[in-house]
């Protein structure tokens, strides 16, 4: 042990030790507290809470009533001849159909001439399409034009040229007298041919004495002037022999003249090449009026395009809808008639004299719908209801609404309708039916008359819900069974239960207990 060891004082090893009887200061965790208390504290309230509300409910005491059933009786629409028997909403729509104005070329909508709502009459202009390349389209058509008809004056010109020499083949005639005019020539000239053979055997034989005499006579005469005699003697030597082989060729030459006489002849009878160069002449004209009339139909049509540039109505009418807009591309017109016309629209119209009304009707109510059946309509818009008929049943039914399309003929449109406008229709009872084994039969919902409460917001009648409370049901009259029952059309269905006894104090939404049961007479 060193120095500085034993000099450093030793610790104090009680300072350490705890007090064991002294109390620990306390710490809360309130995180702690509320997931493990609080929370699921709040959670057992709630259940005890509903478990109280419910039972309450159930031991609280609840209003006795007594019910009867909605009575639902059959009769005949004759029965019921111009009574309602069901009603359904619908919309208003053109009869037949809107009618589409489409552009018959392709291009572009320069500008609009109309608006929707606007009435336009048979043939006015609605639209109007860039007309720049069917205008430059039909001056080129113009210029082939031209030059078509151009063809056809020269192919008529060839023609009738062509006649002309087949009817005065002058030609023919010319090359006829020339070819018997040379023969005739060689003709004369053969038969001269002896004379002259005759003549330079003459001129021979008196050109041989005379050189003989000449030779004869020695050195008397000039060796020059025999010479001379010996020449003359050879040249009528040679003219003879030449006379000689002319023959021949003359008589050759003589021979194909009278053929060629003989063709031309028949040629100027037949006139075979005349009559072809006709016919040639009369095909090339034909051609040409080809051409030409076909120049005359580019410019049928291109004067069509011109105007079809001009969209305009096909039949009077007013705009339902405006399709297309300045700067619209109206493509080529397909093959098909669907795409072609649906592509091209401009605009739709609509007759305001022809309407149909396209109503949903129930599914359980569309046995009550006949053909010719009359309809009354009804709309905020007009001052009154608007008679009409059933025109079909479609084959359109929707499976949201459980309902069919039924098409409605509004007789005389008011001219407050407009399209796509929401109506009320009331289909009736057709009057002249007879009632009989086949005839259509209606189910009325009958409902005793003192159950019915009139009052400021209309009629009304007691009800048990499903959950056995009572409920305030508003209902629409429309007419009297009898005198204990009225027909309700609306806001009941055969399925409810009417409070008969017990509704003295009753309120709406407030259970109730049933204690008895009434069959209505």
């Amino acid at each position: 042990m060193t120095t500085d060891s034993m000099d450093r004082p030793s610790p104090d090893l009680q300072a350490l030790a705890l007090d064991r009887q002294s109390p620990l200061p306390v710490r809360w965790n309130w995180g702690r507290l509320v997931v493990r208390r609080l929370i699921p504290g709040l959670i057992l309230g709630g259940f005890l809470l509903l478990f109280v509300i419910a039972a309450g409910e159930q031991w609280m005491p609840r209003q006795a009533v007594t019910v009867v059933p909605v009575l639902v009786a059959e009769t005949s629409l004759a029965s019921r001849a111009g009574t309602v028997l069901f009603q359904a909403a619908g919309w208003v729509e053109p009869r037949p159909s809107p009618v589409l104005v489409t552009a018959l070329t392709s291009g572009v909508v320069a500008e609009m001439l109309v608006v929707e709502g606007m009435t336009v009459e048979a043939g006015q202009q609605v639209a109007k399409l860039v007309d720049v390349d069917a205008r430059l389209e039909l001056r080129q058509a113009g210029v082939t034009q031209e030059l078509r008809l151009a063809e056809k004056e020269m192919a008529t010109a060839e023609l009738r040229a062509a006649r002309l020499r087949l009817d005065q083949p002058v030609h023919l005639h010319a090359a006829l007298a020339e070819a018997e005019a040379a023969l005739q020539q060689t003709e004369t000239e053969l038969a001269g041919i002896p004379f002259q053979l005759e003549s330079a055997a003459a001129r021979r034989a008196f050109a041989e004495e005379n050189l003989r005499g000449k030779e004869a006579a020695g050195d008397s005469i000039a060796g020059r002037l025999i010479q001379q005699a010996r020449n003359e003697l050879d040249a009528l030597d040679a003219a003879l022999r030449e006379l000689r082989d002319r023959q021949p060729r003359l008589e050759k030459q003589r021979d194909a003249l009278r053929r060629r006489v003989v063709a031309l002849t028949s040629q100027l009878e037949l006139r075979i090449d005349e009559e072809r160069e006709v016919e040639s002449a009369a095909a090339r004209e034909r051609a040409a009026q080809a051409r030409l009339d076909e120049a005359d139909i580019a410019i049928e049509q291109a004067n069509l395009a011109v105007e079809r540039t001009t969209v305009k109505a096909p039949c009077a009418g007013r705009v339902l809808t405006v399709v297309a807009r300045p700067g619209t591309r109206i493509p080529e017109r397909e093959g098909s008639a669907d795409g072609g016309a649906a592509a091209g629209t401009i605009v739709t119209l609509y007759d305001p004299a022809s309407l149909q009304v396209r109503a949903d009707v129930r599914l359980e109510n569309v046995r009550d719908v006949l053909e010719g059946q009359p309809v009354t309509i009804t709309s905020a818009s007009l001052p009154g209801p608007v008679s009409g008929h059933v025109l079909q049943v479609t084959s359109s039914a929707s499976i949201q609404k459980n309902t069919l399309e039924v098409k409605v003929a509004i007789d005389q449109p008011s001219p407050e309708l407009r399209p796509e406008m929401i109506v009320s229709t009331a289909f009736l009872a057709p009057i002249g039916e007879s009632p009989g084994p086949s005839a259509t039969m209606v189910r009325n919902l009958l409902v005793p008359r003192e159950l019915i409460e009139s009052g400021a917001a209309g009629d009304q009648v007691w009800i048990v819900d499903a959950d056995n409370r009572a409920r305030r049901r508003a209902v629409k009259v429309e007419g009297e069974a009898d005198d204990n029952f009225a027909v309700v059309t609306e806001g009941l269905t055969p399925a409810d239960k009417l409070i008969v006894d017990g509704r003295t104090g009753l309120a709406d939404g407030q259970r109730v207990r049933i204690t008895g049961s009434k069959v209505g007479d």
